[in-house]
């Protein structure tokens, strides 16, 4: 069975982002930019549904979603940067050099001192895409999607572990293929 489409939203940006620190678990609220960049991709939904709902013939519309029309999912959680978690890459390499420079190696690989590696993510976000019974909206971070992505095989590991996921963009994953919509 197919999966059905996805269509996958990173949070708006974080003052961690800003600096360069990695959130990992942390919940770190979103600045300015964040706000915006959030409703930018709300309004990018709109525009998708709509081209989608008059392409299926049932007139145009705005998307109007209930305020308990989501769930929360524990497989869409970040990647778990343990020790490293809210740290910049420079405090990184300070802190654990033979690992930092073993995963500068092999990043999907290799995890961060006491957290997770991609190759895990990518589990467990397969394993969330296969429990999917219809078109979802996922809104979650730049390490799910780039897990994501392989565990889709529209990425290999070696081509997503670098990739820049923007903020404010919708990814649409359908028919093993992927869309940027920004």
């Amino acid at each position: 069975m197919p999966i059905p489409t996805i269509y996958y939203i990173r949070h708006g940006e974080t003052a961690w982002n800003a600096a360069g620190r990695f959130q990992g678990s942390q919940d770190i609220p979103l600045n300015d930019l964040g706000r915006e960049q959030a409703a930018h991709a709300g309004e990018i939904l709109v525009d998708l549904f709509a081209v989608l709902v008059a392409d299926i013939e049932f007139g145009g519309g705005e998307l109007q979603l209930p305020p308990d029309g989501f769930a929360l999912d524990d497989r869409l959680r970040e990647i778990g940067y343990g020790h490293w978690e809210g740290s910049t890459l420079q405090q990184q390499q300070e802190s654990h050099p033979e690992i930092f420079a073993t995963r500068q190696i092999d990043k999907w690989g290799v995890p961060p001192p006491g957290g997770e590696s991609y190759a895990s993510v990518t589990l467990r976000m397969r394993d969330w895409c296969e429990s999917l019974k219809s078109d979802t909206v996922a809104v979650a971070h730049g390490g799910t999607a780039r897990a994501l992505m392989v565990a889709l095989d529209v990425a290999t590991p070696a081509t997503a572990a670098d990739l820049t996921i923007e903020q404010g963009a919708v990814y649409v994953f359908r028919d093993g293929k992927i869309a940027k919509y920004s």
